[in-house]
Parts: structure tokens; C-alpha cells; sequence
């Protein structure tokens, strides 16, 4: 029987998301890819309601997580209940498997604890909060505060959920070697030695000039007389009284450098800017027939509007102001019917930023009762003018990712592929995604993943470019649920790798993260 636990002393999460035990069931078919890291989730509250007569609520906090196909909510875990507080900082961690490239939605419920029943129904509710584990990480420092909701008419304060990544050793460390005076192996010339690192003893192929035995802590001194050691031949040991060493080798440097990963320049501010670019050209067909790939059928999202809802969702976590510039390529524009290829969904070329993905699909959705579908397909401008902004901010504090959703063959293949090469030294990624039946060889190509693409002989300095045709995520069973998550996660599988290649070519650190998050005096007082 499930007690609640009245002590604040730590005590281990409930598994993570998808090796769920006690009870919860095996969340494995939510997803077989590899987590890009750990992250551990602690919980706070603010001014929660008092349920209680004569004390204060006793709270405690139940994690939820959502199955992909179905949207159906599974406890993952509870934390302890703390007596008789308002203001919670639950001991009890939640970890769990972190995917940039997925949307891990969560849901934290809030109890005041009345009895020893595992049944939360026979405690009072306290209000609810809900989230994804993006938007927890992408906040400044990976701290989120939000306002708890769910009862009607009253003010449920507000949780404070804050996440750290767990790490194994991340530590990379360059050492330098010089030998001295080693044993001669070859009749005609001198030895050409090399060093080989064991962690335990083995006998090689090659000629064995001699061994020595170190640790990592005797290593990390440096040069030092510590980290002299003598080359013993064990053989020649034995058999040689007057043998002393067959050479000496020495440290001559020691340097540790920590490998930083993606989430450590999230929890450092880095915004992540989103640019959507749309395919307004005439091959996509009559926005007022079904047959269109534009057609604005009021029951369901078109090819567009579900290729930019998957990528949006996740991507908006990891920007501030959630406030994003969508462009139209391809289309006759109003009054004077100038063809344009970067023009603002919006109508305002000054300001193209639409408020959040809702926002860019009204903006979608209005443009095409505007303008008139023309053409070619030309990419370049859109790269460019994604190009000009990134270009200005080189100290990673941003980097910008750019969605381009197509119908078509390219028309103007060698002006994009030197805007690829060109923004491939910039904070910048691409991606393409394909709707409908055409053949897309050329965006295979400016892919990448076979041959870097270049132009005029030069080369693209990294892959930023990431094709996937939509055809293959079209779930004939209706289910576009399950299709739009596996859509956003091959396409943005590769951000956090491209991120991180340009900040390693340019040297840039992530920024410390601010301090953790530390009560009020006065709300430590009330935990004594």
C-alpha cells in the first residue's frame, strides 16, 4: 500500500520516461531514438491554495507525460508531501530522457495529502500546470515559473520547475609526450617508436620496446618530476643484472578541456530565432480545390500547415519572445501583381514577425486569399535574408534555423547552393521540407549528407541543410497525430549536432548559467 511520504528526505524519482516501472507501464513505443542527455527536473511552489481547516495543505506533485499516438496522460512519478506549506520545494527529482527534437509534453497536479490512500481522487486538488520539457530548458537558466490553473474562480499560485542536465564525465584531455633515449629496434636506422594507452596490460605485434604505468591523478600534475617515467623491458630486466631502463618518456603538457553540450548554451541564454519560408508557387494547384496542396479544407490542416505546426511547436521553446518572421516565395502580390520571393506573410515587409505558430498560420492561411500563386521556385532570397540577420550576431547569443516548405524542382539551384555555402559560416541551419509527389533529387543533394555541397569551387564549411520529404510521414490511417511528431523529429534530429559545430569552429563558450534558484529567507523559515 502507498504511504505518503511525510519527510523531506530524499528519495530516488520514479524511473525515466521510457523504463517506467511500478506500475506505469512500458513507455518504450513512444520512442526508440537515443535521448540527446538526462535532464532532472526539481519542483517548487508559490502561495498554493489551504485546503486545510486548522493547518495548512500538506502538498505533493504528480508528474504526468503524454503518449505520442494517442495523447493519453500516464503518471510518471510523485514527489514527497511536505507538511503543512504553502510553498513547497519538493527534495524529490524527476528525471527524464530529454529530445530536442520531439515535443515531451508534461503536466505537473498539485494535491493536499488527507490520507494514506494511493487514490489522488480521495485528496483535494490544488490545480494544475502544463508544459513541455522544452519549454522548462529553453526558459533563461531552465527555469520556468508558471501559474497554476485549474480550478475555476480562484488564484492557485503559481510552480517553479527547473531543470539541470546530467552528465557522465564530459572531461576531453589533451596530453604531450616527448621519449628519451629508448632502445634501438631496427640494424640499419633508429626506432620508430609509438605510445599506447591500456587500461590493462597487453602484448602487441609490434616490436616491444618497454612499458610504464601511470594513473589520470598522477597525469593531471603535469610536468612535473612526477611524470617521468622509466621504460622497463621486463625481459631484458631479467636477464640483463646491469640493466636500468630501456628509455624515459615525460609529460609535457596536461589540458583538460570539458565538452559542452547543446543544453549547456540553452541554459546560457542562446536563442534559438525561427524563420519559416512557404512555397507560394502555381504547381501546388488552386488553394480552392482539394487537389491543391494549399487547400484550406476547414476540418483538417493541409501538407503546410501541419509541416509548419510539428516544426513550430518545438522549435518556439527555445525562443523568448516567440515572435516569428514567416516569408512567401513564388506569388504574385497585390495591388500591382509584382512577382516576389521574399515577401511578408503578414503584409508588412518592415515587421514580418507573427506572434507565435499560431500566428504565422492565420498569416498563411490569410496570404493565400491574397495573392496569386505564380512562380519559379527559386530559394536563394529567403536563405539570404536569414543570412543578413545572422550575420550580424556571431557571439553566440542566437542562432537561426530556417524552415523552407516547397512543392517543387528548385529553379535557381546554383544561387542556393552558393547561399548555402555562404550561410554555412554563419549561426545558421536549414531546413527543407517536400510536399507532394514531385521527385526531389535536388534537394537530396543540397542535403548534404553524401557530398557537402559547394559552388564556384568552394565548398560549404559545415552541413547545415536537413531534406525530408513529407510523402513519408502521411499516415493513411488518419492518424496525424503520430505523423506530425515523427515529421519533427527527423526534421530537427540534426540542430543540436549543426549548433554545436558552428560554436566549436568559433570558439564560443556557453555563457554561465544564472544561479539556481534560492527561497526567500522567509520561505525557508516556514519549511524549519
Amino acid at each position: 500500500m502507498w504511504a505518503p511520504d511525510k519527510s523531506a528526505a530524499p528519495a530516488p524519482a520514479m524511473d525515466s520516461r521510457y523504463t517506467s516501472t511500478a506500475g506505469l507501464g512500458d513507455l518504450n513505443q513512444l520512442s526508440a531514438a537515443i535521448p540527446a542527455t538526462r535532464v532532472e527536473v526539481s519542483v517548487s511552489c508559490r502561495n498554493l491554495l489551504d485546503r486545510d481547516t486548522f493547518s495548512k495543505s500538506d502538498p505533493i506533485c504528480v508528474l504526468y507525460v503524454q503518449e505520442v499516438g494517442n495523447k493519453e496522460w500516464r503518471e510518471f512519478g510523485r514527489t514527497e508531501v511536505i507538511d503543512n506549506t504553502l510553498n513547497p520545494d519538493f527534495v524529490r527529482k524527476f528525471i527524464l530522457d530529454y529530445f530536442f527534437e520531439e515535443r515531451e509534453n508534461l503536466r505537473f497536479d498539485l494535491y493536499d495529502v488527507d490520507s494514506k490512500s494511493p487514490n489522488l481522487s480521495k485528496h483535494d486538488f490544488l490545480g494544475q500546470v502544463f508544459c513541455t520539457l522544452g519549454e522548462i530548458v529553453g526558459s533563461q537558466g531552465s527555469r520556468l515559473e508558471k501559474s497554476i490553473v485549474g480550478i475555476p474562480g480562484k488564484k492557485c499560485g503559481t510552480i517553479i520547475l527547473t531543470a539541470e542536465e546530467l552528465n557522465c564525465c564530459r572531461d576531453a584531455v589533451l596530453m604531450q609526450f616527448c621519449a628519451n633515449k629508448l632502445d634501438k629496434k631496427d640494424f640499419f636506422g633508429k626506432s620508430d617508436p609509438f605510445l599506447v594507452f591500456y587500461r590493462s596490460n597487453e602484448d602487441g605485434s609490434h616490436d616491444f620496446i618497454g612499458e610504464f604505468t601511470t594513473s589520470y591523478r598522477e597525469l593531471s600534475r603535469g610536468q612535473s618530476q612526477f611524470n617521468v617515467y622509466e621504460v622497463i623491458n621486463p625481459k631484458k630486466k631479467g636477464k640483463k643484472k646491469k640493466y636500468t631502463n630501456s628509455g624515459t618518456v615525460t609529460l609535457l603538457s596536461f589540458l583538460v578541456e570539458t565538452e559542452v553540450s547543446f543544453l549547456d548554451y540553452i541554459k546560457g541564454g542562446t536563442q534559438i530565432n525561427f524563420t519559416v519560408a512557404i512555397d507560394f508557387t502555381a504547381s501546388n494547384g488552386n488553394p480552392a480545390q482539394p487537389t491543391s496542396l494549399h487547400y484550406m479544407n476547414p476540418y483538417q490542416l493541409n501538407a503546410y500547415g501541419m509541416a509548419l505546426k510539428a516544426v513550430g511547436e518545438i522549435v518556439q521553446d527555445y525562443d523568448s519572445d516567440k515572435m516569428f518572421p514567416a516569408l512567401g516565395f513564388g506569388a504574385k502580390l497585390p495591388p500591382d501583381g509584382r512577382i516576389s520571393h521574399e515577401f511578408a506573410l503578414n503584409g508588412n515587409p518592415q515587421n514580418p514577425y507573427c506572434d507565435g505558430i499560431e500566428g504565422v498560420m492565420e498569416a498563411y492561411y490569410r496570404s493565400l486569399k491574397s495573392v496569386q500563386l505564380y512562380g519559379p521556385t527559386n530559394f536563394a532570397p529567403v536563405i539570404n535574408h536569414v543570412a543578413r540577420y545572422a550575420s550580424s550576431v556571431k557571439d553566440g547569443s542566437q542562432y537561426f534555423v530556417l524552415l523552407i516548405v516547397t512543392d517543387g524542382v528548385i529553379s535557381d539551384m546554383a544561387q542556393t547552393k552558393e547561399s548555402i555555402v555562404n550561410a554555412s559560416k554563419l549561426p545558421m541551419s536549414i531546413i527543407i521540407v517536400g510536399v507532394g509527389p514531385a521527385e526531389f533529387d535536388a534537394m537530396i543533394e543540397l542535403d548534404g549528407d553524401d557530398v557537402r555541397v559547394s559552388s564556384r569551387g568552394k565548398y560549404a564549411e559545415r552541413d547545415i541543410v536537413q531534406f525530408v520529404p513529407f510523402r513519408d510521414y502521411i499516415d493513411r490511417s488518419g492518424n496525424h497525430i503520430l505523423s506530425m511528431a515523427r515529421l519533427a523529429k527527423d526534421v530537427l534530429a540534426e540542430i543540436p549536432e549543426q549548433f554545436l559545430s558552428y560554436m566549436r569552429a568559433r570558439g564560443i563558450k556557453p555563457s554561465p548559467a544564472p544561479p539556481p534558484y534560492t527561497p526567500p529567507a522567509h520561505v525557508l523559515q516556514t519549511q524549519i
